[in-house]
């Protein structure tokens, strides 16, 4: 599977707390412990760095995500 690292739709933690409205250590408790809530390929971890995509955002949050917030 290839995953395209420009994909606009793809969040490093920072930026998904921009969108959650939470700290960057919650988000990262979120993902590391609650790994059920996203689907397969949704979230990864490259080295230190969770990126979630918008996918696996909403499905975490509920929230509806229209577009990357830069």
């Amino acid at each position: 599977m290839s995953i395209n690292l420009n994909d606009p739709n793809i969040l490093e933690a920072k930026e998904a707390t921009k969108i959650w409205g939470v700290s960057e250590g919650y988000v990262r408790k979120t993902v590391s412990q609650s790994s059920k809530k996203f689907s397969e390929g949704t979230v990864r971890k490259f080295g230190k760095q969770w990126v979630v995509t918008a996918e696996g955002t909403e499905q975490a949050t509920g929230k509806r995500i229209l577009e990357k917030i830069i």
